[in-house]
Parts: structure tokens; sequence; C-alpha cells
């Protein structure tokens, strides 16, 4: 079993930065991959990034050129650089963790883009 913990979400106004982190714990040995999904209110959860290693990360299209995902392996966590943020951007973040006996969720940080 896998724990993750999300944190940094906040209300920032368009054009801002801010940087998710998620830190695991348990049997992060197993951890195969972790990423990134949001869901805005009312709308399904969409995948937002999604990290191997440091050279094998992917991307929804709509943040490829502002988001930047990263993994610090020794710490056991996965972080979410998010910059020039837009009113649309606003969801809850939930990270992930796969492992082979499948995929661990976090409880979701909020994130509010708005002036």
């Amino acid at each position: 079993q896998v724990q993750l913990v999300e944190s940094g979400g906040g209300l920032v106004q368009p054009g801002e930065s801010l940087r998710l982190s998620c830190a695991a714990s348990g049997s992060t040995f197993s951890i195969n991959a972790m990423g990134w999904y949001r869901q805005a209110l009312g709308k399904e959860r969409e995948f937002i990034a999604l990290i191997f290693s440091a050279a094998s990360a992917h991307y929804a299209d709509s943040v490829k050129g502002r988001f930047t995902i990263s993994r610090d392996v020794a710490k056991n966590t996965v972080y979410l650089q998010m910059n020039s943020l837009k009113s649309e951007d606003t969801a809850v973040y939930y990270c992930h963790a796969d492992l082979p006996v499948g995929r661990h969720w976090g409880q979701g940080t909020q994130v509010t883009v708005s002036s």
C-alpha cells in the first residue's frame, strides 16, 4: 500500500504560478510512475501529467509548455510546477502512484485561479 498526500494548492491570479507537491509513504519501492490529474466542478477527471523518470514525462496538450512534472525518488515526492495559470486551470488536483497492483490516489488539493 502507498499513501499520498498533496499540498501546495491555493488561490492565485491569472498568470501567476504554483507548485504542487505529493509525498508518498508506505511501499514506495513498488512505485513505477507518478502523475497528476485534475477535476473541475461538474467535469470529469482529466489527465495532466505523468512521469516515469526525469527522461520520461508526458503532458496533456492543455498544459504543455506551462506545467512541468518532476520527481524526487529519494524523497518519494512528485511535483507539479504550474506557470502562467489560467482561470480554466481551476480544479481539484489529484496525484497518483502506479504500482504493479494498481493505482493509488491522493485526497486532492484545490487550485483556484481568479482575479
